[in-house]
């Protein structure tokens, strides 16, 4: 190697030589300084700086966590409450308030049986059909019973006349004197009138039932209804005393709910109640008219030696007993029809003439469910109806007889100078 070549290796080592020590700078922040270019005094303000923004983002980082937390906690404490006013509306509603679903429509239906037997020879009514108190319904052949009513007559007419006769006889004995008659014949004269008397009367019993029996071949509603399931036609037999027609009375609508025993608290005499048929939004309103005093008891039944027979197997879960309550209809909105067996929810209301404030009441009403919860259910007094009270009672009119005749009125002059003395007729 020669001097030049050794001179031109050697003047390059020189020359890219580094220095003793790196230059050490902050290659993953763009806007960071290198070390080596800053002072010492600037390294802690920016330290200073970096520390006060960490605890910044920390103090802020903390806020945020507490007030999600407080949040959850609100959320919590809120459903929380809503739930328990839920569950007490709830309870409320389904356990003490005084409504239920099972409510029935009622009715009386009067069962039509003739009093006389005989065929049927015109009918005056068609199924569905509305009728008045005293319309005609059916007719039953009155030939056999005019018959009898003119028999009756005629029989009335021979015992009128033998009454008299005797009559006549008894007192004309009764006028003379020992020696004449004898006192055995005034007694069998005497006694013979009375029988006539009683004959007398009997025909004349017989003509008043004849003409009753005449009366009734004409089969005549006892009520303002509908006819309903009407089987009866024209040639049918009818059979004294076995119903053919069936009315419902139009005037005897009833609504009956059967309350829990656990709502009866609530429940008075009185009370303005709505009862809601399904299928109809206008509720039919009425009042509370009489509650039922007495259910069957199945442990009741008598068994060996007529000992009550009790079960001794009972459920854990015991169901409340459902009470019937008496709804008397007072109002019926156009185009809801009655019709006895439909479905009705019935819910008791407060008593709409009580004054007051509405917030007042409202609180009231809180603050007594409250104590029903709490401390159990406080029935009103006088709740139940008075006893002494009766209800009105309802008649069917019945045929009268004519007004009975006399035996002179029947055959007059058949006997003349009935209560005159013979002597005195001796001298006319």
């Amino acid at each position: 190697m020669t001097l030049n070549e050794m001179t031109y290796t050697a003047a390059p080592t020189e020359t890219v030589s580094a220095p003793s020590g790196p230059i050490p700078t902050d290659t993953t922040d763009e806007h960071a300084v290198p070390l080596a270019k800053t002072s010492p005094p600037a390294q802690l303000a920016s330290r200073r700086d970096e520390l006060e923004a960490s605890g910044l983002r920390t103090r802020t980082n903390r806020l945020k966590r507490f007030g999600l937390g407080a949040g959850r906690v609100g959320a919590t404490v809120a459903i929380f409450a809503v739930a328990l006013l839920s569950a007490s509306v709830i309870w409320d509603y389904y356990v003490t308030s005084p409504w239920t679903r099972d409510g029935r429509v009622r009715v009386q239906v009067a069962s039509i049986a003739p009093r006389v037997s005989g065929q049927i020879t015109r009918v005056d009514v068609v199924d569905n059909q509305h009728v008045h108190k005293g319309d005609v319904l059916y007719v039953i052949d009155p030939f056999d019973f005019k018959n009898a009513l003119d028999q009756s007559r005629a029989q009335l007419v021979v015992k009128a006349a033998d009454l008299q006769v005797k009559q006549v006889q008894a007192r004309r004995r009764q006028a003379l004197s020992d020696l004449a008659v004898t006192v055995e014949e005034k007694q069998l004269m005497a006694g013979s009138a009375a029988q006539a008397e009683g004959a007398f009367q009997a025909a004349q019993a017989q003509v008043s039932q004849a003409e009753i029996n005449l009366d009734r071949t004409e089969v005549r509603s006892p009520v303002n209804g509908y006819v309903t399931n009407l089987l009866m036609r024209v040639g049918d037999y009818a059979h004294a005393g076995m119903t053919n027609v069936s009315i419902i009375d139009s005037d005897s609508y009833w609504i009956d709910g059967y309350f829990e025993e656990t709502k009866m608290a609530h429940i008075c005499v009185g009370d303005v109640a709505e009862a809601r048929l399904l299928g109809y939004d206008n509720p039919v309103v009425g009042r509370i008219e009489s509650i039922t005093h007495g259910i069957s008891v199945s442990d009741a039944s008598p068994s060996t030696q007529g000992l009550p027979n009790v079960d001794p197997v009972y459920t854990w879960v015991r169901l409340a007993q459902r009470v019937p309550v008496r709804l008397k209809i007072t109002h019926v909105p156009q185009g809801v029809p009655l019709v006895s067996g439909l479905t009705a929810t019935v819910t008791v209301k407060e008593d709409q003439a009580s004054d007051g404030n509405w917030f007042i009441k409202r609180m009231n009403e809180v603050r007594e469910h409250w104590s029903d919860h709490l401390r159990g259910a406080h029935p009103r007094p006088a709740c139940l109806a008075d006893p002494s009270v009766v209800g009105p009672a309802s008649s069917l009119a019945t045929p009268t007889p004519s007004k009975p005749l006399t035996s002179e009125e029947i055959n007059p002059g058949l006997a003349p100078g009935l209560t005159a003395p013979p002597r005195a007729e001796a001298v006319r």
